[in-house]
């Protein structure tokens, strides 16, 4: 789990929108752009390159 504090600091790298957290699975949302990045072992990957679109099934 992401710490809160760190939450309100991290934006999406494209929009520098907030971004949502989600549990299952984990990752980091943006509803502007419609991309999940993904958090792996606590950290989050914010590449555009990565970013998957929210109407893509998430990865397990």
């Amino acid at each position: 789990m992401i710490e809160p504090w760190l939450l309100e600091m991290l934006v999406c790298p494209l929009c520098k929108e907030a971004l949502r957290y989600e549990t299952a699975p984990e990752s980091l949302v943006c509803e502007r752009d419609r991309l999940r990045y993904a958090v792996r072992d606590n950290i989050p990957i914010l590449l555009v390159d990565e970013a998957t679109p929210l109407d893509a099934p998430p990865a397990r």
